[in-house]
């Protein structure tokens, strides 16, 4: 990784921490002039691993945090709540910077102004925010996802937040999934290279590495669908440069997308946006729903989109279901 040039490594899990080479792996990313950080959950993270993480130098935790105690422990389990606030003061003590994640869904939604509080009291630096999505256990819940129209109440709230990370001097990140080019884009990603979102990264400005050395575009992607190959079988410059589940963002044109998102203005900019968000809608990238300009638009028109569950996950891995796309006139209650 350092000699294609990489220079963030975020160990992730489950929990990185568990295993028992986890600094052994930090300081080895330092050692060669990476930045190192860490996405955790927070159950295991007490004083003294802060303080051995702090000695290994790693960069900052993120932490993730998905709503107020009931809500966070409804989606994550009894008392991790608890567990992520005490290990950001953990980490707090040790001097290790503290970042805060967090899935948007119809359950967590209402909570976000009481997660900015939390976190600019707790001393966070940053706040990433993405939406939950349909893949997993969140496939087995699928009322707890937001649907596309629900966008259109949550970008005017995006918009309040963002005021009030600048008046705590918390730097806001949108995640890849939230998006696409509504009147808020320059509010939220204004400071990106161009000053809006840019299509999917994957594949061009990330890459993710399974735990049996396969190497994808993004961590969240699929495995079956989306490894290139193993590190165990082949160069990682090798796979970095000629894997077409790898090449798939920089490769792909207007021509690949489908549905909306092919007819759309932005469609060759934007190009369907989040691949890993549509892949497991519906099997396949090309058109996404989830975004706030395409909202807008069936909005004017009188429609909205609607997903329904049509096939469920299976329960392995990286799975996900099958979803229908519904339009319909936005006066239809549901």
């Amino acid at each position: 990784m350092a000699d294609l040039g990489v220079m963030e490594v975020t160990v992730i899990g489950g929990e990185a921490y568990l295993r028992p080479d986890f600094l052994d792996i930090v300081r080895a990313i330092r050692a060669r002039g990476m930045h190192c950080t860490m996405v955790s959950g927070g159950r295991g993270i007490d004083l003294d691993l802060a303080r051995a993480m702090a000695r290994a130098d790693i960069g900052s935790v993120s932490i993730s945090i998905d709503g107020a105690e009931e809500t966070h422990d409804r989606l994550r389990g009894k008392a991790s709540y608890r567990d992520a606030l005490a290990a950001l003061r953990a980490l707090r003590e040790a001097g290790v910077r503290r970042t805060v994640n967090t899935q948007i869904n119809r359950l967590s939604m209402p909570d976000l102004p009481h997660i900015l509080e939390m976190l600019a009291s707790e001393g966070a630096e940053a706040w990433q925010i993405m939406l939950t999505v349909a893949m997993g256990r969140a496939v087995d819940e699928p009322d707890v996802l937001l649907q596309p129209y629900d966008l259109l109440d949550l970008f005017p709230l995006l918009d309040k937040l963002a005021t009030r990370c600048k008046e705590h001097g918390v730097r806001l990140y949108p995640g890849n999934n939230l998006g696409y080019f509504g009147p808020y884009e320059k509010r939220l990603r204004g400071t990106m290279p161009r000053g809006h979102h840019d299509s999917c990264g994957a594949g061009r400005t990330t890459l993710g590495i399974e735990s049996d050395g396969l190497i994808k575009g993004c961590p969240s992607l699929t495995s079956d669908a989306w490894g290139g190959g193993t590190i165990r079988d082949h160069s990682l410059a090798d796979l970095w440069e000629g894997a077409a589940a790898l090449r798939y963002t920089r490769d792909r044109t207007v021509e690949d997308l489908t549905g909306y998102c092919r007819t759309c203005y932005y469609a060759d900019n934007c190009r369907a946006g989040c691949t890993w968000t549509a892949s497991v809608l519906f099997g396949r990238p090309g058109d996404n729903p989830y975004c706030h300009h395409r909202a807008l638009e069936r909005d004017r028109e009188g429609l909205r989109e609607r997903l329904v569950l049509r096939e469920p996950a299976p329960g392995e891995p990286f799975d996900h279901g099958i979803f229908e796309l519904i339009v319909e006139p936005k006066s239809k209650s549901l």
